[in-house]
């Protein structure tokens, strides 16, 4: 009888080794006259314990990590293939606290599943709300979407609903559904997560958001620094048209969605949605003066969805189990659950997904363990590099967007760069102003002088020159960045630095190397 192994095929966990592993165990099976079925799946988040080897043993998944390739034989010796004893031995996966104490929902099927069988897709609920969305109206859909209190999962939280409305209203031949997947944040890879683990819920939810608003053809940006996810989603795409998800008569319908990869250059200012559709088009990527929004003429002049990774996720299970089902989870205006990234200086660094309310204080301790140095947190840097550093005192705040815009901060894509008190924070600020010069289109003043600027100033801070005076400079040139920047790269580059001057004053006085 062939026993079921799981190995990930998630870039982290290939990052680790678990390609050899894989192969590993391939190799000594053989050599054994076993026969193992060897699925690559994506991983369940916990990158610590990764590469992650699961066995199905008794109805359960056990877990073995982090495993080398060294230890492949010694497994085998054991008897892991039937649950056996050894160090690396973690019992059942979905009992390790990390992983049960979550809400999974849009992650639900991400490292259960094989990513590019459409048979194990249907098996575990996929596909069920793309079908009863063909059943439905395309403004019942939209309206299922707006109930459900759905927001941005990019970053903005803007609601999805209204902006799927503003498409539907629109009276045009060609209407377009984009999927913004340049996920270039520090410390962010719950796209990427979703993409290699489980790409056909990101397929169905873009299906779905066609037939509502009358969309017949998708593009999913992609980074080119994503060649795994890039494959995954192509190999796909290829399995939904094979089965006919995807094409001329979706479902045996008379709806028609056409979707393809497109790969982004990586350039960070594509991730703002206009300079994606630039580049979508072949040009620089580059901000567009708005209004008009993309929702009116988006992508080539036409009404255009834009969305990212995340959020058209959450599509199929709001179709599937109903509205009030996801709006049940979360608090206040933030509905429905966030996929949580842990990183940096973290000793549990993870994918944790949970509905809003939780306490930063809660998620870097209860589940990331405390500081992987082992010293205290200082500060957590939540919503990229362009996210305001929020000090150990206001770790008690909970992770919805209205409580963390009300201590000045944004929850942003939900990625949380740790840093200990070893952290010289004056550094830091001037950091954000080195990524934006870097990143920076050109388009505007602000941004592309603003942040050379503010670097070389932020040089005279950290020379210990004239400080008091160049830190007025820095306040001054803030201000002008916020309000005069075209888009939120030089629009927000100002929240990292005025929220490091505001609670670490004293690395700014007296600069610590």
């Amino acid at each position: 009888m062939s026993m079921t192994v799981y190995v990930p095929a998630d870039a982290s966990a290939l990052s680790l080794g678990a390609g050899t592993v894989a192969a590993r165990i391939g190799v000594v099976a053989r050599e054994r006259g076993l026969a193992v079925n060897l699925v690559r799946n994506g991983s369940r988040g916990m990158f610590w314990l990764e590469p992650l080897v699961e066995v199905v043993c008794g109805g359960e998944r056990i877990g073995y990590g982090p495993v080398s390739a060294a230890d492949v034989p010694s497994l085998f010796d054991a008897g892991f293939l039937t649950g056996g004893v050894h160090p690396l031995r973690l019992g059942p996966v979905e009992e390790i606290p990390y992983f049960k104490n979550q809400q999974r929902l849009t992650f639900e099927r991400v490292g259960r599943i094989d990513p590019l069988s459409i048979d194990d897709f249907l098996a575990h609920g996929g596909y069920a709300g793309l079908a009863k969305a063909l059943t439905m109206s395309g403004v019942d859909i939209v309206q299922a979407v707006t109930d459900s209190g759905l927001r941005g999962r990019g970053g903005a939280a803007f609601p999805t609903g209204i902006k799927w409305k503003t498409v539907l209203d629109q009276t045009a031949e060609q209407k377009y559904v984009t999927c913004n997947a340049d996920e270039g944040d520090s410390g962010t890879f719950a796209d990427r997560m979703l993409m290699e683990g489980d790409p056909l819920i990101l397929i169905e939810g873009m299906t779905i958001a066609g037939i509502a608003v009358g969309a017949t053809q998708g593009f999913i940006y992609c980074r080119a620094e994503y060649p795994h996810a890039a494959r995954a989603l192509r190999a796909a795409i290829a399995a939904a048209y094979a089965r006919g998800y995807l094409g001329e008569k979706v479902c045996g319908s008379d709806q028609r969605f056409d979707l393809e990869v497109r790969l982004g250059a990586g350039a960070y200012v594509c991730g703002e949605e206009t300079s994606m559709l630039e580049s979508l088009e072949g040009r620089r990527g580059e901000v567009r003066v708005r209004p008009p929004l993309p929702a009116i003429a988006g992508l080539f002049g036409k009404p255009t969805i834009v969305n990212n990774v995340v959020s058209l996720a959450s599509v199929p299970l709001i179709l599937a189990k109903g509205a009030h089902h996801y709006r049940d989870f979360g608090v206040g205006r933030s509905r429905g659950t966030l996929p949580i990234q842990l990183a940096g200086n973290i000793k549990r660094g993870g994918l944790i997904e949970l509905a809003f309310g939780r306490s930063i204080r809660e998620l870097l301790y209860d589940y990331g363990g405390g500081s992987a140095s082992g010293r205290p947190i200082r500060a957590v840097q939540i919503g990229g590099p362009l996210g305001a550093y929020v000090p150990a005192s206001q770790f008690d705040t909970v992770l919805d967007y209205e409580a963390l815009s009300g201590i000045g901060a944004l929850l942003g894509h939900g990625g949380i760069v740790v840093f200990d008190d070893t952290v010289q924070m004056a550094k830091m600020a001037r950091y954000a102003f080195e990524f934006c010069a870097q990143e920076s289109c050109g388009k505007c003043t602000p941004c592309r002088i603003g942040s050379i600027r503010g670097t070389e100033v932020m040089d005279r801070v950290l020379a210990g020159q004239n400080v008091d005076a160049n830190l007025a400079l820095v306040a001054d040139l803030c201000e002008t960045m916020l309000h005069g920047s075209l888009c939120g790269l030089g629009g927000m580059t100002p929240f990292p630095v005025q929220s490091a001057l505001k609670h670490f004053p004293e690395d700014f006085h007296h600069v610590r190397h």
